[in-house]
């Protein structure tokens, strides 16, 4: 079991940018992972995705042109850069490991996909 360690939320105007951390306790070169967030009072829902190699990358609809995920395997870490910020974006933010190595990454992944989460990182875009 990999553990994931996000940072980097916090309190920001719309319009304002943030970079989110997910560090990861193993390597994980070989694993897909994503991004979810959850608003109080709403279901978790999907962000973004990367797969093990990079070549696959997925966004929700609601933050594509806005977010962008990257990751350095290197550094066994995952990136979740966010720009242009809205209040609809203010909730709890966390990274997710699929376990499966060098599992094919799908548009349709869902939050089943990945086993391991990490505690989540408030974000709060005020208007």
């Amino acid at each position: 079991q990999v553990q994931l360690v996000e940072s980097g939320g916090g309190l920001v105007q719309a319009g304002a940018s943030l970079r989110l951390s997910c560090a990861a306790s193993t390597r994980i070169s070989s694993h897909n992972m994503g991004w979810f967030r959850q608003a109080p009072g709403k279901e978790r829902e999907f962000v973004a995705a990367i797969s093990w190699h990079s070549r696959n990358i997925y966004y929700a609809d609601s933050v594509k042109g806005r977010f962008t995920i990257s990751r350095d395997n290197t550094q066994s870490t995952v990136y979740l850069q966010m720009n242009s910020l809205k209040p609809e974006d203010t909730a709890v933010y966390y990274c997710a490991a699929d376990l499966r190595p060098y599992w094919t990454l799908l548009a349709v992944a869902t939050a089943t996909d990945f086993a391991s989460w990490g505690q989540g990182t408030q974000v709060t875009v005020s208007s």
